[in-house]
């Protein structure tokens, strides 16, 4: 559906129910994955339902926010080797976490958003969201614009790291996030880079960093864009662009509780589809 008009898209999205006939390799579904996420959803490469639970309750998405942030950032065409220098104006006054970025840290933008999609770095998302033309409050508004853009009919943001609780949206309107950040090349070399070193201090030696996914380690999976998410309010929540057997899907599972629960979950569907080949 890459070259699809958005209404086809959306059209094709709106069929969604609990499990859709499926023209793809996975044709002799049966049962159930048993999975344990609040809502799930998957689809295959045209968008059709391969799998669905309650796909259209709105929750909260914690750090999935950062795909849209992204997206956000690429499109305003700003200079990606321009230097960044993390403020005091970063950090989190909402949930008061801690940040190995320091005040004074000084990155690329391209590296603040490989930071915030690869590790979720908090304090990078939020100095792409204030070194945005207009500030802040401009970013929030193009975040809110670019949903709309992409037909996410019931999604809200509020903040580009995801650390509000107020960053609201469904897996139906994920599925349609995901797809559409897929199309960005740095976006899926991001999220799927396993590690890196950054030097944003010039008299200290490297961060390393490493990807929130750790399914990336695993040689079963072929991953094309990840992204995962936490919050209290959220659970655990997990996306991807994976190819299976061949099969390009996409993967959207929000609001599981236990830290493992959505790789888990991830590795349950991986199975019952593979059983329905």
């Amino acid at each position: 559906m890459k070259n699809l008009p958005l209404a086809l898209v959306l059209l094709a999205l709106s069929a969604l129910t609990t499990q859709a006939a499926h023209a793809g390799k996975f044709t002799h579904l049966s049962g159930n994955p048993d999975l344990r996420s609040a809502s799930a959803l998957v689809l295959d490469a045209s968008g059709e339902v391969i799998y669905g639970k309650d796909t259209d309750t709105v929750r909260p998405i914690a750090s999935i926010t950062k795909l849209m942030t992204a997206m956000v950032t690429l499109d305003a065409q700003l200079d990606l080797d321009q230097a960044i220098t993390i403020t005091k104006d970063d950090r989190d006054v909402v949930r008061q976490t801690g940040s190995r970025l320091d005040y004074g840290a000084t990155l690329s933008r391209r590296d603040m958003l490989l930071l915030a999609l690869m590790s979720s770095e908090n304090r990078a998302a939020s100095a792409l969201g204030r070194t945005y033309p207009g500030g802040l409050d401009a970013f929030v508004q193009a975040m809110n614009d670019k949903a709309q853009q992409l037909g996410m009919r019931n999604s809200r943001f509020a903040d580009p790291a995801g650390l509000h609780g107020e960053n609201l949206s469904t897996a139906r309107d994920l599925a349609i996030m995901v797809r559409a950040a897929g199309e960005y090349p740095l976006i899926a070399e991001a999220s799927t880079t396993p590690g890196m070193a950054v030097y944003p201090f010039a008299r200290r030696g490297p961060l390393n960093y490493n990807n929130t996914n750790r399914l990336l380690k695993n040689q079963n999976w072929q991953i094309g864009l990840s992204k995962t998410g936490y919050l209290n309010e959220a659970g655990r929540c997990l996306v991807m662009q994976a190819t299976i057997e061949g099969e390009p899907v996409s993967i959207v599972l929000l609001n599981s509780f236990g830290k493992l629960t959505p790789f888990g979950d991830s590795n349950r569907l991986r199975r019952w589809l593979l059983a329905g080949r």
